[in-house]
């Protein structure tokens, strides 16, 4: 009988909750709890009605709707944000009834009334990633609506949920109602100043071959342009992880200029087949909107490091003259080896699994170039976080890491990433003068590189100036600003630091932050903040991800050079309730 009730189907799930919604209670349960009940039935209700819902079931804080479109849930989704900001307007903050929204598209299981399964479970931990004000959703979701959908959406990456086989790709809508600005006292899309000096951001160039394996090799040469760009001090140049949130999006470039505080980008497109490329690239002054500069590239597959050293050429010299040209990276010999090293690149920095992936393709590219410094760096870098942060095993991962770090400077030492690479590496086995010298030498080489400030800030908090850590992340949040999330990490840490932990809440609570490592510090600020109930469930969900965390291996493990740091966040973490 049970088999006959049950039916399963395809399902777009909302599922939103209240932000501090314990908080609110303490504070004024009878207002809080009549609050919630207007709004159910004057704003949830009727938008849910209108956009072809059905609310599934309403538990406490929380409210669970299915729609049989995504275009209809992320619809509702954005207009039921901008009515609540509305209802918040003019009340105190302690009385603002503030929603995190996040979204799904799968198969469910239809019980009577009720809807079970990995649709509804994956919708309720989007929900748990978004940010205050903030709409989560999966890839699914996405793929599904950004054409039919005048909103913008931002990549958030890979994210590991609970109780979930597969990471589910998750992106934050962005929309003119969104409330994340007001809740976090900023103006994050409003337009950046422009810098001093010639500012220019490289747009990722759309892969024109018919084969669409092609566009790992395309999106690695619009990384290697950046690259190639950064290093000339002349410039100022916006950070690959930036200007590839604009990837398949349809954005008036004046849009974008405004959004990275730049005044000049660069288009383009490439082509690949029967071992030649062609390449076009236009230069734009997205200000005055002219075209300064435009060109076409047609040539042999191996001259592809010659033409991208060409058009980096032409760029500065329409910008800013001739200028004394940087010490030249040096560059792989075996063409397969540099696809295999973007493939890893690629991946970036985001789960162990992830990490071996590039492992394998890095150690292929290096057995097929040894001389391949770049490959060695990346390899550095993984095997470093497999220890570090993912559990993966210390020996001989650990040794191995800083002896690949070092063979990629050797190899290359003009080359920035393989010099901050080396440098954090260095700073956590504790030899800081030499992990300084190599930050150092990164800056000087490229003092663009966004990732080699923010990096430096982790080891400068914990050598007791978090008011400098913070100042190194703004200029990284300058250079890349949609960075990965291990930015807004260092951010909060440094705010913890500096006991601004009002501050370090919001910054940690950001979609892009609140991840697994995030979470331990979310509840030793909470925990200061004297938000027990709260601190006390972040350490809980910290320890989920991380069964084997103690205070005690910790403090032992951490790269900290002032003792006065180390009580501050050991203090911080008993008080949340996490294991001596």
């Amino acid at each position: 009988m049970a088999e006959e009730r049950s039916q399963r189907r395809l399902a777009a799930i909302m599922a939103a909750d209240v932000v501090g919604y314990s908080r609110l209670i303490e504070q004024n349960e009878a207002s809080t709890l009549a609050a919630l009940k207007e709004r159910r039935r004057t704003i949830l209700a009727p938008l849910v009605a209108h956009h072809h819902g059905r609310i599934v079931k309403v538990m406490g804080d929380g409210v669970l709707v299915e729609f049989g479109s995504a275009v209809n849930a992320v619809a509702c989704a954005v207009e039921l944000q901008h009515r609540m900001a509305e209802a918040n307007d003019g009340l105190p903050e302690d009385r603002k009834v503030v929603l995190r929204i996040g979204i799904n598209l799968g198969d469910v299981v239809v019980d009577g009334g009720d809807l079970y399964g990995d649709g509804v479970n994956v919708a309720n931990r989007l929900q748990g990633i978004a940010g205050p004000g903030d709409i989560c959703v999966a890839g699914s979701v996405y793929d599904q609506v950004k054409r039919k959908l005048d909103f913008g959406f931002d990549e958030l990456g890979l994210q590991t949920v609970k109780n979930i086989a597969e990471p589910v790709l998750v992106y934050r809508v962005w929309s003119s109602s969104s409330t994340m600005q007001d809740y976090y006292g900023q103006a994050e899309k409003a337009a950046l100043p422009l810098p001093g000096k010639p500012s220019i951001a490289v747009l990722p160039f759309t892969n024109m071959s018919n084969d669409t394996e092609q566009e790992t090799f395309v999106d690695g040469l619009t990384e290697d342009l950046i690259t190639d760009l950064s290093r000339t001090s002349g410039l100022f140049v916006i950070a690959s992880n930036s200007v590839f949130a604009y990837k398949g999006r349809y954005v008036d470039v004046r849009r974008i200029a405004r959004e990275l505080g730049v005044r000049y980008l660069l288009e383009g497109s490439a082509r690949r087949a029967a071992g030649r490329v062609r390449i076009n690239a236009q230069l734009i002054d997205a200000i005055g909107g002219d075209h300064l500069w435009a060109e076409r590239f047609d040539r042999s597959l191996e001259d592809i490091f010659a033409v991208q050293d060409e058009v980096t050429g032409k760029i500065v010299e329409a910008l800013v003259g001739r200028l004394t040209t940087p010490p030249a990276r040096s560059r792989p010999t075996n063409l397969e080896a540099y696809e295999l090293c973007v493939r890893a690149r690629a991946l970036g920095l985001q789960t162990a699994l992830v990490a071996r992936e590039a492992i394998f393709l890095l150690e292929r590219a290096i057995a097929l170039d040894p001389e391949y410094a770049e490959a060695y760096r990346w390899l550095a870098l993984n095997l470093w976080c497999g220890w570090e942060f993912w559990d993966e095993p210390m020996d001989p991962n650990r040794a191995r890491a800083e002896a690949e770090a070092q063979r990629a400077v050797a190899l290359d030492p003009n080359d920035a990433g393989n010099r901050w690479v080396l440098g954090t590496i260095l700073g956590h086995e504790r030899r800081w003068a030499e992990s300084d010298a190599e930050f150092d030498a990164t800056l000087r080489l490229d003092p663009n590189c966004a990732d080699a400030w923010a990096m430096r800030s982790d080891l400068i908090t914990l050598n007791g100036r978090p008011a400098d850590a913070v100042e190194y992340v703004r200029k990284a949040l300058r250079l890349n600003p949609h960075p990965p999330g291990w930015y807004y990490w260092m951010l909060g840490q440094a705010q913890y630091a500096l006991r601004d932990y009002e501050s370090a809440v919001q910054t940690l609570l950001r979609p892009e932050t609140y991840r697994t490592t995030s979470r331990r510090l979310l509840a030793a600020s909470l925990a200061q903040l004297g938000r027990m109930e709260e601190a006390r469930q972040e350490a809980e969900m910290f320890m989920i991800s991380n069964p084997n965390f103690t205070i005690r291996h910790w403090s032992a493990s951490q790269p900290i050079r002032d003792e006065d740091v180390r009580q501050h966040f050991v203090d911080g973490y008993r008080m949340a309730g996490l294991p001596e």
